[in-house]
C-alpha cells in the first residue's frame, strides 16, 4: 500500500489537531526532506509554528491508518520517500 503527499498531509493535521484540541481545518502542514534532518514537516496552528520529525510523522500516519482504513501498522513498517512529491510506503 501506497500513501501520497495529501494523505500525509491529512494524516499530519488530523493529529495535530487531536493533541493540540484544535479542529483540523486549523492546521497546516508544510513536507519538507533536508539532506541534515531527513523528513520533516512544519506545522501552523493559529499562527504558531512547529517543526515535526520523521517519528512524529511516522507515528501520525500510523494513527490515521488505523482510524481511517482499521489497518494496524506499526512505525518499522512505514518508510517515507519523496523525488517530485511524497510519499509513503506500507508493508503488508
Amino acid at each position: 500500500m501506497r500513501i501520497y503527499t495529501d494523505e500525509i498531509i491529512n494524516a499530519v493535521c488530523l493529529h495535530v489537531a487531536e493533541r493540540k484540541g484544535v479542529s483540523p481545518t486549523d492546521v497546516e502542514v508544510q513536507l519538507s526532506w533536508e539532506e541534515e534532518y531527513g523528513y520533516t514537516a512544519e506545522v501552523w496552528v493559529h499562527g504558531r509554528s512547529q517543526y515535526l520529525v520523521e517519528a512524529n510523522l511516522l507515528e501520525a500516519i500510523e494513527q490515521y491508518l488505523w482510524k481511517q482504513y482499521q489497518l494496524r501498522k506499526f512505525r518499522s513498517q512505514i518508510t517515507l520517500d519523496a523525488d517530485e512529491e511524497f510519499w509513503a510506503d506500507i508493508e503488508d
